[in-house]
């Protein structure tokens, strides 16, 4: 399987609040969990990402601002993400449910993955299926971190 975005992204629809379950943390996002990312659509063309998150070892609830550019000609599924202006990073859509109930955000060189959905949890069999395909893709799933987003037990059987 190769490591290639999606056909399409719709703007509309990818807007909004993820979940972000499990990634292959970066260097900036190593020490986070329950991290939330929500994709605002801004005037200039660009997604505004207001991002919340806690540091591994506290409670505190934290978040930073960054803007995510579109490549154009690429159907809206190979964008740029900025954190500290000017720098910019790959963030390619590589899965997408035909819902938009979940999204694979990888990069090229396999450096980052993050498995996004639209609730704090997902099945363990669709989120197992998922991570054989990212294996598949050539990341090594072995990195993944959970973001440890607490469900409680009722509301994970209604997630199924």
């Amino acid at each position: 399987m190769e490591n290639i975005p999606v056909q399409k992204v719709d703007i509309m629809s990818y807007a909004g609040k993820w979940y972000s379950l499990c990634s292959i943390p970066t260097i900036m996002d190593k020490d986070w969990y329950q991290t939330t990312e929500t994709y605002v659509i801004h005037p200039d063309g660009y997604y505004a990402v207001f991002t919340t998150y806690k540091i591994v070892g506290t409670d505190e609830q934290r978040y930073t601002r960054s803007k995510l550019f579109v490549t154009r000609g690429s159907n809206n599924a190979i964008l740029k993400a900025q954190y500290v202006w000017p720098f910019k990073v790959y963030y390619w859509v590589v899965e997408l449910a035909d819902d938009y109930s979940y999204a694979v955000v990888g990069h090229p060189k396999h450096r980052h993955l993050s498995i996004l959905s639209r609730k704090p949890g997902m099945a363990d069999s669709l989120l197992a299926e998922i991570i054989e395909r990212c294996k598949k893709r050539g990341y090594d799933t072995s990195k993944l971190v959970s973001q440890e987003h607490h469900i409680l037990p009722s509301a994970e059987t209604a997630l199924a």
